[in-house]
């Protein structure tokens, strides 16, 4: 399928040169349809939906979710989004005055917050671990976040995809690492599903959290938590509702709790099989690789204009759909409006680290003369700030 062919799936405004996919992803027409039809059969008749048939509902839509991600049903739940997984555990773990958490300094600002929230109320810390750009290997990586591993190290917080800098980080052996000095490990998979491929069980980390309404493509609201079926018991939900000693249990507490939280529209969550057969039946392993042959381009392109060094060696193992480039600008945030304003160009420009940055994100529906357009605009507004 084309690029334009795939663009008119799609219910993205033709007059935008959309290169933000990663920030709040983009749903397709077919499955927008669905998502629509399981509002509507909500509003039909509202208890029969949520009173007698949302636990077999949930348990399909989880089935569905699971055998993408490699996983079992039983350990994975919905949530609206990966941050709102991820707070579930942070408010969880049993931290004690003095103990730590480490992250990196290549996390989600949301997430940073998260952890320094937590740790302040529970008097741990929140220790940042350097990675250096532009990173040289895996092992160079892992090291660089290990270094921070101390004997009061509790938690070990990493995301699978950056989002600042949008690099695939090296968390197998980080988890292994973890696993044999009895540390917790948490992954911020937002950027994962969808863009590169996963097999959570095999992975091994104890809590993932992951976004389905981004590269997966689902409905806005569709995300979900994993956790290792030795860890569950740790998790409090953060709504207590009927799940919570739940008089007909379902097939976990960790189910119960953090599914049955009252009134909600999960039509979102009912839709993510409908992403899931969308990306199948579109063959979309191949569409990935396009789409990481335009993020080379783009990257590219961005270094010529920008006269910058890459973050990462050119490689897939570095980065997917999703590239990161500095540029010599220093106000970011001026740099995307007038990228907007003149070139209706949407794509992130962020600060970090004393850096800008343009985190280009290419999807299915991008194609050569949007690279081209992103390019030939920085260039220009390089050229004569």
């Amino acid at each position: 399928m084309s690029e334009s062919e795939l663009r008119d799936l799609f219910l993205l405004r033709p007059d935008v040169v959309f290169l933000n996919h990663g920030s709040f992803g983009a749903c397709p027409r077919p499955v927008f349809a669905v998502y629509q039809r399981w509002q509507r059969a909500l509003e039909r008749q509202p208890v029969e939906f949520l009173a007698r048939r949302f636990p077999a509902l949930m348990q399909s839509a989880r089935e569905a979710l699971a055998a993408y991600v490699g996983a079992r049903a039983d350990d994975v739940v919905y949530v609206p989004n990966a941050t709102s997984g991820l707070n579930v555990v942070a408010r969880s773990l049993p931290l004690r005055p003095g103990d730590e958490v480490v992250g990196t300094d290549h996390e989600y600002g949301a997430l940073d917050r998260t952890w320094t929230f937590v740790c302040e109320r529970r008097r741990a810390r929140y220790v940042k671990a350097a990675v250096p750009v532009p990173v040289r290997s895996a092992q160079q990586v892992a090291d660089a976040i290990w270094s921070a591993v101390t004997p009061r190290t509790r938690v070990l917080f990493c995301s699978h995809i950056s989002s600042p800098t949008a690099l695939i980080f090296p968390i197998r052996e980080l988890i292994r690492r973890a696993r044999q000095a009895g540390i917790l490990t948490v992954i911020d998979g937002a950027h994962a599903p969808g863009q590169i491929p996963l097999r959570l069980d095999d992975l091994g980390a104890d809590f993932y959290a992951g976004n389905c309404h981004k590269w997966l493509c689902a409905p806005k609201g569709a995300a979900f938590l994993h956790a290792r079926p030795e860890v569950q018991g740790m998790l409090s939900p953060l709504v207590v509702s009927w799940g919570w000693r739940a008089e007909r249990p379902g097939p976990s507490r960790f189910i119960d709790e953090q599914e049955w939280q009252g009134s909600r529209d999960i039509a979102a969550y009912l839709s993510v099989p409908a992403a899931i057969e969308f990306l199948r039946n579109r063959q979309w392993d191949r569409v990935r690789a396009r789409c990481h042959r335009l993020a080379k381009r783009l990257r590219a392109g961005l270094l010529r204009a920008g006269g910058g060094l890459a973050l990462s060696p050119d490689s897939p193992r570095w980065y997917a759909q999703m590239v990161s480039v500095p540029i010599p600008v220093a106000d970011a945030e001026a740099f995307q409006r007038r990228l907007y304003a003149r070139f209706r160009i949407e794509v992130p420009v962020v600060p970090w680290n004393g850096r800008t940055l343009v985190r280009g994100c290419v999807q299915g529906y991008n194609t050569g003369t949007d690279i081209s357009a992103l390019i030939d605009a920085t260039a220009e507004l390089l050229a004569s700030p």
